[in-house]
Protein backbone atom coordinates (compact mmCIF):
# COMPACT_ATOMS: atom_id res chain seq x y z
CA UNK A 1 0.00 0.00 0.00
CA UNK A 2 1.41 3.39 -1.00
CA UNK A 3 0.44 7.02 -0.51
CA UNK A 4 -1.18 8.45 2.61
CA UNK A 5 -3.30 5.40 3.46
CA UNK A 6 -1.57 3.15 6.02
CA UNK A 7 -1.70 -0.58 5.38
CA UNK A 8 -4.23 -2.58 7.39
CA UNK A 9 -4.87 -6.25 7.74
CA UNK A 10 -8.63 -5.89 7.29
CA UNK A 11 -10.68 -8.30 9.40
CA UNK A 12 -14.35 -9.19 9.03
CA UNK A 13 -16.33 -10.05 12.17
CA UNK A 14 -19.88 -11.37 12.33
CA UNK A 15 -22.33 -9.13 14.17
CA UNK A 16 -22.55 -9.85 17.89
CA UNK A 17 -21.73 -8.33 21.26
CA UNK A 18 -18.00 -9.06 21.08
CA UNK A 19 -17.74 -7.67 17.54
CA UNK A 20 -19.60 -4.47 18.50
CA UNK A 21 -17.35 -3.90 21.52
CA UNK A 22 -14.24 -4.38 19.40
CA UNK A 23 -15.60 -2.04 16.75
CA UNK A 24 -16.35 0.58 19.42
CA UNK A 25 -12.75 0.33 20.62
CA UNK A 26 -11.53 1.00 17.06
CA UNK A 27 -13.83 4.03 16.80
CA UNK A 28 -12.72 5.47 20.15
CA UNK A 29 -9.09 5.01 19.10
CA UNK A 30 -9.72 7.16 16.02
CA UNK A 31 -10.16 4.38 13.46
CA UNK A 32 -12.76 3.55 10.81
CA UNK A 33 -15.17 0.60 10.85
CA UNK A 34 -17.46 -0.61 8.07
CA UNK A 35 -20.93 -1.32 9.46
CA UNK A 36 -24.29 -2.14 7.86
CA UNK A 37 -27.29 0.16 8.00
CA UNK A 38 -30.78 -0.37 6.63
CA UNK A 39 -29.61 1.28 3.38
CA UNK A 40 -26.00 0.30 2.52
CA UNK A 41 -22.82 -0.45 4.47
CA UNK A 42 -21.31 2.70 5.95
CA UNK A 43 -17.72 3.58 6.81
CA UNK A 44 -18.03 4.94 10.34
CA UNK A 45 -15.66 7.10 12.36
CA UNK A 46 -15.99 9.50 15.30
CA UNK A 47 -17.63 12.62 13.88
CA UNK A 48 -16.06 14.77 16.62
CA UNK A 49 -12.48 13.72 15.80
CA UNK A 50 -11.01 15.53 12.78
CA UNK A 51 -8.20 12.99 12.37
CA UNK A 52 -10.70 10.11 12.40
CA UNK A 53 -12.84 11.87 9.79
CA UNK A 54 -9.73 12.47 7.69
CA UNK A 55 -9.26 8.70 7.83
CA UNK A 56 -12.63 8.26 6.09
CA UNK A 57 -11.63 10.65 3.31
CA UNK A 58 -8.26 8.91 2.94
CA UNK A 59 -9.73 5.39 2.83
CA UNK A 60 -12.40 6.37 0.30
CA UNK A 61 -10.36 8.83 -1.74
CA UNK A 62 -13.33 11.18 -1.27
CA UNK A 63 -13.24 14.81 -2.50
CA UNK A 64 -12.86 17.22 0.42
CA UNK A 65 -15.84 19.33 -0.69
CA UNK A 66 -18.28 16.42 -0.40
CA UNK A 67 -19.86 16.44 3.09
CA UNK A 68 -20.60 13.40 5.25
CA UNK A 69 -23.76 12.22 7.02
CA UNK A 70 -23.66 12.15 10.82
CA UNK A 71 -25.47 9.16 12.35
CA UNK A 72 -26.99 9.45 15.82
CA UNK A 73 -28.79 6.95 18.09
CA UNK A 74 -31.69 9.16 19.17
CA UNK A 75 -33.36 12.55 18.83
CA UNK A 76 -31.53 14.09 21.80
CA UNK A 77 -28.21 13.38 20.10
CA UNK A 78 -29.52 14.89 16.86
CA UNK A 79 -30.65 18.07 18.65
CA UNK A 80 -27.15 18.50 20.09
CA UNK A 81 -25.81 18.80 16.54
CA UNK A 82 -28.44 20.49 14.36
CA UNK A 83 -31.12 23.16 14.77
CA UNK A 84 -34.61 21.65 14.44
CA UNK A 85 -37.59 23.77 13.48
CA UNK A 86 -41.21 22.64 13.22
CA UNK A 87 -40.75 21.07 9.79
CA UNK A 88 -37.65 19.12 10.82
CA UNK A 89 -39.40 17.86 13.96
CA UNK A 90 -42.37 16.71 11.90
CA UNK A 91 -40.12 14.70 9.58
CA UNK A 92 -38.20 13.21 12.49
CA UNK A 93 -41.43 12.15 14.20
CA UNK A 94 -42.69 10.53 11.00
CA UNK A 95 -39.57 8.89 9.54
CA UNK A 96 -36.94 8.40 12.27
CA UNK A 97 -35.38 5.99 12.91
CA UNK A 98 -35.11 5.17 9.22
CA UNK A 99 -33.57 6.04 5.85
CA UNK A 100 -34.11 9.81 5.96
CA UNK A 101 -31.25 12.31 6.22
CA UNK A 102 -32.02 15.94 7.04
CA UNK A 103 -29.72 18.84 6.21
CA UNK A 104 -30.08 21.34 9.04
CA UNK A 105 -28.32 24.46 10.36
CA UNK A 106 -25.25 23.43 12.35
CA UNK A 107 -25.33 24.39 16.02
CA UNK A 108 -22.57 26.85 16.86
CA UNK A 109 -21.51 24.92 19.95
CA UNK A 110 -21.51 21.48 18.29
CA UNK A 111 -18.41 19.29 18.67
CA UNK A 112 -18.74 18.00 15.08
CA UNK A 113 -15.43 18.20 13.20
CA UNK A 114 -15.39 20.79 10.41
CA UNK A 115 -14.26 18.14 7.90
CA UNK A 116 -17.65 16.46 8.30
CA UNK A 117 -19.55 19.45 6.91
CA UNK A 118 -16.91 20.25 4.25
CA UNK A 119 -17.02 23.90 5.31
CA UNK A 120 -20.79 24.27 4.97
CA UNK A 121 -22.93 25.98 7.67
CA UNK A 122 -25.25 22.96 7.66
CA UNK A 123 -24.97 19.35 8.78
CA UNK A 124 -26.57 16.18 7.39
CA UNK A 125 -28.07 14.06 10.19
CA UNK A 126 -29.66 10.62 10.19
CA UNK A 127 -31.03 8.30 12.88
CA UNK A 128 -30.60 4.78 11.47
CA UNK A 129 -32.80 1.83 12.42
CA UNK A 130 -30.39 -1.05 11.69
CA UNK A 131 -29.41 -3.02 14.79
CA UNK A 132 -25.69 -3.06 13.98
CA UNK A 133 -25.33 0.71 13.51
CA UNK A 134 -27.54 1.41 16.52
CA UNK A 135 -25.50 -0.97 18.67
CA UNK A 136 -22.23 0.62 17.54
CA UNK A 137 -23.52 4.15 18.18
CA UNK A 138 -24.54 3.24 21.71
CA UNK A 139 -21.40 1.24 22.45
CA UNK A 140 -18.96 3.98 21.41
CA UNK A 141 -21.06 6.89 22.68
CA UNK A 142 -20.11 9.16 19.78
CA UNK A 143 -21.96 10.53 16.75
CA UNK A 144 -20.60 8.71 13.73
CA UNK A 145 -19.77 10.17 10.34
CA UNK A 146 -20.51 7.37 7.89
CA UNK A 147 -20.60 7.62 4.10
CA UNK A 148 -20.96 4.43 2.08
CA UNK A 149 -18.13 1.96 2.72
CA UNK A 150 -16.58 1.93 -0.73
CA UNK A 151 -13.89 3.76 -2.66
CA UNK A 152 -15.31 7.12 -3.72
CA UNK A 153 -17.21 7.02 -6.99
CA UNK A 154 -17.51 3.22 -7.09
CA UNK A 155 -20.58 1.06 -6.51
CA UNK A 156 -22.08 1.33 -3.03
CA UNK A 157 -21.78 -1.83 -0.90
CA UNK A 158 -24.78 -3.87 0.23
CA UNK A 159 -22.76 -6.84 1.54
CA UNK A 160 -19.62 -7.20 3.66
CA UNK A 161 -17.81 -8.81 0.73
CA UNK A 162 -18.49 -5.68 -1.37
CA UNK A 163 -16.73 -3.63 1.31
CA UNK A 164 -13.79 -6.02 1.43
CA UNK A 165 -13.39 -5.91 -2.34
CA UNK A 166 -13.29 -2.12 -2.36
CA UNK A 167 -11.52 -1.23 0.90
CA UNK A 168 -9.45 -4.25 1.98
CA UNK A 169 -6.11 -2.99 3.28
CA UNK A 170 -7.51 0.52 3.80
CA UNK A 171 -9.57 -0.08 6.96
CA UNK A 172 -9.05 -2.33 9.99
CA UNK A 173 -12.49 -3.83 10.52
CA UNK A 174 -15.73 -4.80 8.76
CA UNK A 175 -18.85 -5.75 10.76
CA UNK A 176 -20.81 -8.35 8.80
CA UNK A 177 -24.54 -8.55 9.48
CA UNK A 178 -25.56 -9.91 6.10
CA UNK A 179 -27.01 -8.03 3.12
CA UNK A 180 -28.58 -4.68 3.83
CA UNK A 181 -32.39 -4.73 3.60
CA UNK A 182 -32.87 -1.46 1.71
CA UNK A 183 -30.02 -1.52 -0.78
CA UNK A 184 -30.07 2.18 -1.68
CA UNK A 185 -28.83 5.26 0.18
CA UNK A 186 -31.06 7.42 2.34
CA UNK A 187 -33.34 10.16 1.07
CA UNK A 188 -31.80 13.57 1.81
CA UNK A 189 -34.03 16.58 2.39
CA UNK A 190 -33.55 20.17 3.53
CA UNK A 191 -36.79 20.84 5.47
CA UNK A 192 -36.62 24.65 5.65
CA UNK A 193 -37.30 27.37 4.76
CA UNK A 194 -38.77 25.73 1.66
CA UNK A 195 -38.56 21.91 1.72
CA UNK A 196 -36.16 20.63 -0.96
CA UNK A 197 -35.25 17.11 -2.01
CA UNK A 198 -31.45 16.99 -2.25
CA UNK A 199 -31.13 13.27 -3.03
CA UNK A 200 -33.91 10.78 -3.86
CA UNK A 201 -34.01 7.66 -1.72
CA UNK A 202 -36.23 5.04 -0.08
CA UNK A 203 -38.64 7.67 1.28
CA UNK A 204 -40.35 9.14 -1.76
CA UNK A 205 -40.84 12.87 -2.32
CA UNK A 206 -44.62 12.56 -2.10
CA UNK A 207 -44.38 11.04 1.38
CA UNK A 208 -42.24 13.93 2.57
CA UNK A 209 -44.66 16.44 1.06
CA UNK A 210 -47.58 14.70 2.78
CA UNK A 211 -45.82 14.74 6.15
CA UNK A 212 -45.10 18.48 5.82
CA UNK A 213 -48.37 19.43 4.19
CA UNK A 214 -46.69 21.35 1.36
CA UNK A 215 -44.83 20.66 -1.90
CA UNK A 216 -41.13 19.78 -1.98
CA UNK A 217 -38.74 21.56 -4.32
CA UNK A 218 -35.48 20.35 -5.90
CA UNK A 219 -31.78 20.79 -5.20
CA UNK A 220 -29.78 23.86 -6.15
CA UNK A 221 -26.68 24.01 -8.32
CA UNK A 222 -23.99 23.61 -5.64
CA UNK A 223 -22.92 20.74 -3.38
CA UNK A 224 -25.24 20.90 -0.36
CA UNK A 225 -25.32 17.29 0.76
CA UNK A 226 -23.65 13.90 0.28
CA UNK A 227 -24.18 12.08 -3.02
CA UNK A 228 -24.62 15.15 -5.25
CA UNK A 229 -21.55 14.72 -7.45
CA UNK A 230 -22.54 14.14 -11.07
CA UNK A 231 -20.39 10.99 -11.31
CA UNK A 232 -21.00 8.69 -8.37
CA UNK A 233 -21.61 5.00 -7.57
CA UNK A 234 -19.80 4.13 -10.82
CA UNK A 235 -18.76 0.65 -12.02
CA UNK A 236 -15.45 0.29 -13.85
CA UNK A 237 -17.21 -0.60 -17.14
CA UNK A 238 -19.30 1.69 -19.37
CA UNK A 239 -22.96 1.68 -18.37
CA UNK A 240 -25.87 2.16 -20.80
CA UNK A 241 -29.35 2.96 -19.50
CA UNK A 242 -32.88 2.32 -20.84
CA UNK A 243 -31.77 -0.82 -22.68
CA UNK A 244 -34.38 -3.32 -23.88
CA UNK A 245 -31.81 -5.79 -25.21
CA UNK A 246 -28.08 -6.35 -24.88
CA UNK A 247 -25.61 -5.20 -27.50
CA UNK A 248 -22.46 -7.18 -28.29
CA UNK A 249 -20.23 -7.40 -25.25
CA UNK A 250 -22.85 -6.10 -22.79
CA UNK A 251 -24.15 -7.67 -19.59
CA UNK A 252 -27.85 -6.77 -19.41
CA UNK A 253 -29.49 -6.11 -16.04
CA UNK A 254 -33.20 -6.55 -16.60
CA UNK A 255 -36.36 -5.25 -14.97
CA UNK A 256 -39.94 -6.38 -15.43
CA UNK A 257 -40.56 -7.67 -18.97
CA UNK A 258 -36.88 -7.21 -19.91
CA UNK A 259 -35.28 -10.38 -18.56
CA UNK A 260 -31.59 -9.73 -19.17
CA UNK A 261 -28.67 -11.81 -17.91
CA UNK A 262 -30.11 -11.14 -14.46
CA UNK A 263 -32.94 -8.95 -13.22
CA UNK A 264 -33.59 -6.31 -10.61
CA UNK A 265 -37.14 -7.63 -10.32
CA UNK A 266 -38.90 -9.98 -12.72
CA UNK A 267 -42.26 -8.83 -11.33
CA UNK A 268 -41.46 -5.13 -11.69
CA UNK A 269 -41.33 -4.58 -7.91
CA UNK A 270 -39.45 -1.30 -7.32
CA UNK A 271 -38.65 -2.04 -3.67
CA UNK A 272 -37.07 -5.35 -4.70
CA UNK A 273 -35.18 -3.50 -7.45
CA UNK A 274 -33.81 -0.94 -5.00
CA UNK A 275 -32.50 -3.70 -2.75
CA UNK A 276 -30.76 -5.38 -5.70
CA UNK A 277 -29.42 -2.52 -7.82
CA UNK A 278 -25.93 -2.17 -6.34
CA UNK A 279 -25.53 -5.93 -5.91
CA UNK A 280 -26.38 -6.35 -9.60
CA UNK A 281 -23.86 -3.69 -10.64
CA UNK A 282 -21.16 -5.40 -8.57
CA UNK A 283 -21.86 -8.73 -10.29
CA UNK A 284 -21.98 -7.14 -13.74
CA UNK A 285 -18.64 -5.44 -13.11
CA UNK A 286 -17.13 -8.84 -12.25
CA UNK A 287 -18.41 -10.57 -15.42
CA UNK A 288 -16.34 -11.08 -18.59
CA UNK A 289 -18.57 -8.66 -20.54
CA UNK A 290 -16.91 -5.37 -21.48
CA UNK A 291 -19.94 -3.15 -20.82
CA UNK A 292 -23.15 -3.05 -18.78
CA UNK A 293 -26.70 -2.22 -19.84
CA UNK A 294 -29.72 -1.69 -17.61
CA UNK A 295 -33.38 -2.01 -18.58
CA UNK A 296 -35.78 0.94 -18.14
CA UNK A 297 -36.98 1.48 -14.57
CA UNK A 298 -40.08 3.63 -13.90
CA UNK A 299 -39.49 7.02 -12.25
CA UNK A 300 -42.40 6.55 -9.84
CA UNK A 301 -41.87 6.27 -6.06
CA UNK A 302 -38.52 4.73 -5.13
CA UNK A 303 -37.89 4.31 -8.86
CA UNK A 304 -36.77 7.96 -8.88
CA UNK A 305 -33.99 7.06 -6.43
CA UNK A 306 -32.98 3.99 -8.45
CA UNK A 307 -32.73 6.06 -11.64
CA UNK A 308 -30.81 8.80 -9.83
CA UNK A 309 -28.15 6.24 -8.81
CA UNK A 310 -28.07 4.68 -12.27
CA UNK A 311 -27.63 8.06 -14.00
CA UNK A 312 -24.72 8.93 -11.70
CA UNK A 313 -23.22 5.47 -12.25
CA UNK A 314 -23.44 5.98 -16.02
CA UNK A 315 -21.93 9.49 -15.95
CA UNK A 316 -18.35 9.87 -17.20
CA UNK A 317 -16.49 13.11 -16.52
Amino acid sequence: MTGTIPPFSTRTLRYGTAAILEAADVIRAGGCVAVPTETVYGLAADATDSRAVAGIYAAKGRPSFNPLIVHVPDFAAAEAIGVFDEAARALAARFWPGPLTMVLPLRKDTPIASLVTAGLPTVAIRMPSHRAMQALLRACGRPLAAPSANASGTISPTRAEHVAKSLAGRIPLILDDGPTPGGIESTIVAPSPQPRLLRPGPIAEEKIAKALGRPVGGAGAGIEAPGQLSSHYAPAKPLRLHATEARDGEWLIGFGAVAGDETLSASGDLVEAAARVFDALHRADAEAATAIAVAPVPETGIGAAINDRLRRAAHRD
